[in-house]
């Protein structure tokens, strides 16, 4: 009966959108909101919510078999993956000449940014084997699906589908609906949820918009006027969110005030137990919440998010606890796999955080010798410091935090977890109620 209810309930999810052009979604000041009130972007997301799903449920089946037939290759050939991957398919592929690379750059002379041939050449490398590594990869794949006899079993999409139920096999492995939604199942929520943010945002904002005018209009002065009264006079410190902090509180007031009313129902929360691993932590150990950021030191938007965290962090003082962890997109980002086991070298001499703070402010010189000057100007001890960024233990480390995130459903970063609950559209407001409603449980 349990294994039915399961994937009873991931059908019946659907309904929470599953609405009528004249369903209420919400209602404030006597008006009545619809699908028909949000953005055309929105209203289709709706719309299409239960089409997205099921292209997301075969897309995700696609994905598990590839991942078999590589690793059942990979045994095979007594290797890893990666490895297979590299001999296979990257070490197939000619290097693009001198011509070819600068003919690129010529072309794109006006978007680089002054930047010379040589700065931008690894960039341009990586675009022009793109193409015939995604042939390749093809290609290959389909020499695997015939070797290792990959085939579709039941739907995945069917109705109905027990725990049992084979949906694909490679050689003599299965993949049941069970272990199909094992391995997706924080996939499928956050495609959802994703879906039910986009929509509660468009509704959140007419709803605020028209709120903001009836207001100025009740105290008979501009709606302008009523935004730079309530917000713009107001924001006289220099924290980094506090135009955010009071434009929320202006719309929790008028929401009050009219009595807002939403209907949409927020989708539950998928709760991971993230591993802290012995990663960099700052905070009691036995603080009530925990959280978990995955960090590439390389990203523009993990630099920009940084002190956002550190100023809502020290809102709640003793009552948190922030773990790092490494998540290099290393696809983008040539130099974050190294700043990664630099920062581990740092943490090795206690002083990750103050070393990471460096970090995040030179992002565009991340090369082996500005990160041993950075270490340096630290007073770290520069013969350890430079054993530690030889070392494969530190480097292994960083890789087993990416494969921890991967296995969390992590596609980019920063990407945060509050007493492993993921935080949804970051923001220091979403972030500060993720944390509250940790405490409150």
């Amino acid at each position: 009966m349990r294994l039915f209810s399961i994937f009873l309930l991931l059908f019946l999810s659907l309904n929470i959108f599953a609405q009528k052009n004249d369903d209420v979604l919400a209602t404030a000041n006597g008006q009545n909101y619809t699908s028909l009130d949000l953005t055309p972007e929105a209203r289709a997301e709706l719309e299409n919510l239960p089409k997205t799903i099921a292209a997301t449920r075969q897309s995700l089946l696609e994905q598990q078999i590839n991942a078999m037939l590589f690793e059942t290759e990979a045994a095979a050939q007594q290797t890893t993956v990666e490895k297979l991957l590299e001999k296979e398919v990257k070490a197939k592929i000619p290097a693009p000449t001198d011509a070819q690379i600068k003919a690129v750059y010529d072309v794109n002379a006006a978007a680089v940014g002054g930047r010379t041939l040589a700065e931008v050449r690894p960039q341009i490398v990586a675009y022009l084997r793109r193409e015939s590594e995604q042939n390749a990869f093809a290609a290959f794949l389909s020499n695997l699906r015939t070797k290792h006899k990959a085939s579709l079993g039941k739907d995945v999409n069917a109705a109905n589908l027990n725990g049992f139920e084979v949906l694909a096999t490679v050689s003599d492995k299965q993949i049941t609906t069970r272990s199909y939604e094992a391995a997706n199942k924080v996939t499928l929520a956050e495609t959802e949820a994703d879906i039910y943010d986009d929509v509660r945002e468009s509704l959140d904002q007419i709803v605020y918009s028209n709120l903001v005018i009836a207001e100025a209009k009740a105290q008979n002065i501009s709606a302008g006027d009523l935004i730079t009264r309530e917000i713009t006079d107001k924001s006289k410190t220099p924290a980094p969110d506090e135009s955010a902090r009071l434009e929320a509180a202006l719309r929790q007031k008028l929401y009050q005030k009219y009595n807002a009313k939403f209907n949409l129902k927020e989708i539950a929360p998928v709760v991971q137990n993230i591993s802290v691993d012995d990663d960099p932590a700052q905070g009691k150990a036995d603080a009530p919440v925990t959280i978990v950021m995955f960090t590439d030191f390389q990203c523009p938007a993990c630099s920009a998010t940084h002190p956002v965290v550190k100023s809502v962090l020290a809102e709640f003082g003793d009552k948190v606890r922030l773990v790092v962890r490494d998540f290099p997109l290393v696809q983008i980002h040539e130099n974050a796999f190294r700043a990664a086991v630099a920062a581990g070298a740092a943490h090795a001499q206690g002083k990750f955080f103050e070393y990471t703070e460096v970090l995040y402010k030179n992002q565009t010189n991340l090369d082996a010798a500005s990160l041993r000057k950075y270490a340096g100007d630290l007073n770290l001890n520069l013969k350890q410091f430079d054993l530690d960024l030889a070392s494969q233990q530190i480097a292994d480390e960083v890789r087993q935090d990416a494969a921890d995130g991967k296995r969390y459903g992590l596609s980019g970063t920063p990407t945060l977890f509050v007493n492993g609950v993921k935080v949804r559209r970051f923001s220091p407001e979403n972030f500060r109620a993720s944390i509250n409603k940790a405490l409150k449980k």
